[in-house]
């Protein structure tokens, strides 16, 4: 096995283990928000997990090149010109898939679990753009939600009023009150997903790389059977 299909098969492996974390991540918050509320379109975790960013952009996105780069272990259709220059082209589908998981990640990470923004708790309140994502800058992306003692002011909605959240206590969240259960779940789900999309997009650049290279030089052929 040459270089060209031993990293192309050793991305396929990291590609499926992230395809599997990524789903598992994203079903976390529909199962709570199942079997604690046995509601499914009402959760006071978030309700971004509803724009699939682990199913579709890390999960289903993924399989065409992960597919494609199992098959170099058995020499199989990677084994040759056109199966490197096509497990490069799919990977361009793995990026995006893992760039549409991260964009919807930050923009969870930075708005906090429904329970910080609002008492209604429904999709409606997520709300993903590309005009969400520009609004998002240094100061508001500072996960106050996350280390203030509560992220629910008196009146049941966010603080926004910066002068106030100064004089909270900064910790990180315990799990004995329902609050903060779910500000852990919100945290832990889509900074996971943060960086399975990251390693996902580190992954399909380098398969594009290492497949390019494959597709100009050549791969091993297959040995013929010896009678």
């Amino acid at each position: 096995m040459t270089c060209c299909e031993g990293w192309t098969s050793c991305n396929g492996f990291s590609l499926l283990a992230l395809l599997l974390v990524g789903v598992v991540l994203n079903a976390v918050p529909l199962g709570i928000n199942l079997v604690e509320q046995d509601r499914i379109f009402q959760n006071p975790i978030s309700c971004y997990e509803w724009w699939f960013p682990g199913i579709i952009g890390a999960g289903l996105m993924v399989i065409p090149a992960t597919t494609m780069s199992l098959a170099a272990r058995k020499r199989g259709c990677c084994n040759n010109k056109t199966g490197m220059f096509l497990s490069s082209l799919l990977n361009v589908i793995t990026i995006i898939g893992a760039v549409y998981c991260v964009l919807v990640s930050v923009q969870a990470l930075s708005e906090g679990p429904l329970i910080c923004n609002s008492q209604v708790n429904g999709t409606v309140k997520c709300e993903f753009s590309l005009k969400n994502l520009s609004n998002i800058h240094s100061k508001s992306f500072n996960l106050q939600w996350f280390l203030n003692d509560s992220c629910v002011s008196p009146t049941g909605h966010k603080n926004s009023n910066p002068s106030d959240n100064m004089g909270a206590s900064w910790k990180i969240p315990s799990s004995g009150s329902e609050e903060d259960r779910y500000r852990i779940v919100h945290f832990a789900v889509f900074l996971g997903l943060l960086l399975v999309g990251a390693l996902e997009i580190l992954c399909g650049l380098s398969q594009i790389v290492i497949g390019l290279f494959g597709c100009m030089c050549g791969v091993s052929k297959q040995r013929g059977r010896i009678v």
